[in-house]
Order: structure tokens, then C-alpha cells, then sequence
């Protein structure tokens, strides 16, 4: 086994075992579901596209956020960023992204950036695992990629959960108000 080997039999096993099992059915009422007040979500657009809501430095305490919100934070920012800036040209950003509205448009978008993250993850050695990241990642910058990988790992079983929590909130008829 290689790093590489190991990092992706554990994203591959919970992406097909969990997290995926967990996303069928979704609809979009349940993708744009507001449990609270002040949710951030993504929103439509004068031009008919989305755009997610967001601020940087984040509020805190930050937001309760959407399935929608969860989604597109794993599609775009985990997955989607760190593929285009590793694997690609680098052009993916908060400002280029195309926010998903739906929730086909959504389970779309993850599943496409999940495969540009993986394919790239998949043409490294151990030696390219073991190489410091670089300045597209800010504070990872000096870590190896192998750090960087298991911490996108942790962000994608983490905000899974959440999403497969809300769910069943809203399967169980939980009800702001």
C-alpha cells in the first residue's frame, strides 16, 4: 500500500458506503430547507444563477447552513478549489463557481468535483504525498500533501454527517417555529 492507496480506500469507502446512500431521494425542497432563521443557503440571482451566501471573515457564532450550503461547501470550496488549483488551471473560485439551485444541480456538482479531486489525487506517488502543498493552500501551505488530503477527508466525512443529520430532521417533520 502507498499513501495514496490508503487515503483513497478511505474517501472511496465512505463517499460509496455513506455519504452517497445518504444523498438519494433528495429533493429540492428538502436541498433548500431553512430550519432557522438567518440560514445561509445559496440563492438565486437576477440572471437566474446562484450564488451562495457567504462573508470572510464568517460571523461568529457562524450561520446555521443549508443541505444546499453544506453541498455546495464540499462540491466548490473543499473538493472543487483544491482540484483546479492542484490538478487544473487554477480558475475555480467563489466568483467563477456555478452555485447549484437544485438539488439535481447539486448532487451534479459534487459528483463532479469529487472526480476531478480523486483523479488528481490519484496520479500522486508517495513522494509527490510527502511534498509541502504550496501557496494555494494558505495555512497548509508547509504541510505535506498527505496532511492536506486527510484533512479534506475529515471536512467531507464531518459536513456528510451533517448533511445526513438534516436530513432526517426534515424526514421526521422537525419544523422551525
Amino acid at each position: 500500500m502507498t499513501w495514496t492507496d490508503d487515503l483513497l480506500f478511505q474517501l472511496d469507502f465512505y463517499w460509496d458506503r455513506m455519504l452517497m446512500p445518504r444523498l438519494e431521494g433528495l429533493t429540492d425542497e428538502e436541498y433548500l430547507w431553512e430550519p432557522v432563521e438567518g440560514c445561509w443557503s445559496i440563492r438565486p440571482q437576477e440572471d437566474g444563477t446562484g450564488m451562495i451566501d457567504w462573508s470572510f471573515p464568517p460571523p461568529e457564532p457562524p450561520p446555521f447552513t443549508t443541505i444546499a450550503w453544506r453541498m455546495a461547501h464540499l462540491s466548490v470550496l473543499v473538493l472543487g478549489m483544491r482540484a483546479s488549483s492542484h490538478f487544473g488551471d487554477g480558475s475555480l473560485t467563489i466568483g467563477t463557481a456555478q452555485w447549484p439551485l437544485t438539488a439535481a444541480e447539486g448532487l451534479e456538482s459534487l459528483r463532479r468535483y469529487h472526480a476531478e479531486w480523486r483523479n488528481g489525487l490519484a496520479t500522486l506517488d508517495d513522494a509527490s504525498m510527502a511534498e509541502p502543498v504550496g501557496e494555494a493552500e494558505g495555512p497548509w501551505a508547509e504541510y505535506p500533501m498527505s496532511t492536506l488530503v486527510l484533512h479534506l477527508n475529515r471536512e467531507i466525512f464531518h459536513h456528510g454527517a451533517e448533511i445526513a443529520l438534516l436530513r432526517d430532521l426534515y424526514r421526521d417533520g422537525f419544523r422551525k417555529g
